[in-house]
């Protein structure tokens, strides 16, 4: 490597008023996120102030007072927004604010979400896509989404996340054993909401049922928004789990044959690359992130056609498709990290004040005009 990165990011330090007002409680993908790529060690040689909320209000009081008072009295301050959007009187800084995008749920499928979040996170998301200039996602996917809806001037650029072992996987050999006759073990983990599609994992389970494969699908993830009629008298296939710990979500992996996401839409998915470490196989939809994700290492799937959907996967496993799971899983998860390692090594660039940091075409998305960051 050249020193030119180095000598960037030993130039310039900056505070950085880190916002974690939206960690509390159980630790899922967004707050993954939010505490390693952005935890104070891996934002060094910058001085970091982690702004915390503590409870609903105390979040609420940060992101629309809080905040924006820090903007006003520390002039010379970064604030970087890893999770819920911020307020809208931010934008009295927003050449000092860094927003990183998950997705674009809040602006693009209102249907999908609960009453809470399009009362109060969508609006103040919508705002903040047109007046924040530094925007930064964790997918191209996500971001030709940004794209369309933020201000044209934006800079929009890639940062995706590292994804780390988070459940112990590593020394797994690989997806369990599947004897002729055996039931083949499914995993879904998610929040229980309406855009995770789990109806779309049951059809597909009792398609492979009918088809004379004995399935089991394992559901992590606590109850969250919305009216779910399979809870009410659940399938006898169906085996819930809740919110597990890490430990024990590694018991289960070890278990399973393979990972199934359902899911309508996402930004990234990253359980799907963090089962990866165990060398489980991804099933997914045959959408545009789950191509960009995945690779060649998974196999895509219509989940609204179970029947065909349930023949492409007995196909696969007649192909001898686990067998050649753990090695292409682990690559693909080794692949995405690199790449994840050459956009951090830019952001970092970035933050030292480089205005040559995002001049790579493949480090941006569509860009019409980035914002200049040398305040």
């Amino acid at each position: 490597m050249t020193t030119r990165s180095d000598d960037a990011t030993a130039g310039r330090t900056r505070r950085i008023y880190l916002d974690q007002t939206h960690l509390r409680g159980h630790v899922t993908g967004i707050e993954r996120v939010t505490l390693d790529l952005f935890a104070p060690d891996k934002l060094a040689p910058h001085a970091v102030r982690i702004v915390t909320g503590g409870s609903l209000p105390g979040m609420i009081a940060a992101q629309h007072l809080g905040l924006p008072l820090h903007a006003l009295r520390d002039r010379d301050a970064l604030f970087l927004f890893p999770g819920f959007p911020p307020g809208p009187l931010c934008a009295l800084a927003a050449e000092r604010c860094l927003l990183y995008v998950h997705d674009t749920f809040l602006v693009t499928r209102p249907e999908d979400l609960s009453l809470r979040s399009r009362l109060y996170m969508s609006p103040s998301f919508a705002l903040a896509l047109r007046w924040c200039p530094n925007l930064f996602v964790n997918s191209r996917t996500t971001g030709e989404a940004v794209r369309a809806v933020c201000a044209p001037r934006a800079r929009v650029a890639l940062l995706r996340p590292p994804v780390r072992d988070a459940f112990g996987l590593a020394d797994l050999p690989g997806p369990a054993s599947l004897i002729p006759g055996g039931t083949l073990r499914i995993l879904a983990i998610g929040t229980i909401e309406p855009r995770k599609n789990y109806p779309a994992a049951l059809a597909l389970t009792a398609a492979l049922i009918r088809a004379g494969m004995p399935a089991e699908l394992h559901l992590v993830g606590r109850v969250g928004w919305g009216r779910h009629a399979f809870l009410d008298d659940p399938a006898p296939f169906l085996h819930r789990h809740g919110y597990l710990s890490d430990a024990e979500l590694r018991s289960l992996v070890a278990s399973c044959h393979l990972l199934l996401s359902t899911s309508k839409a996402e930004g990234l998915g990253l359980p799907l690359l963090e089962v990866q470490h165990g060398g489980l196989p991804v099933v997914a939809p045959d959408d545009a992130v789950f191509r960009e994700v995945l690779g060649r290492s998974g196999l895509l799937i219509r989940p609204e056609a179970p029947e065909a959907a349930a023949r492409a996967l007995t196909d696969w496993l007649a192909g001898s498709g686990l067998a050649r799971a753990a090695a292409a899983s682990r690559d693909n998860v080794a692949r995405w990290n690199a790449a994840a390692a050459e956009d951090g090594a830019r952001f970092h660039r970035f933050l030292a004040g480089d205005p040559a940091a995002y001049e790579a075409v493949d480090s941006t998305v569509a860009v019409q005009g980035a914002a200049d960051f040398r305040t």
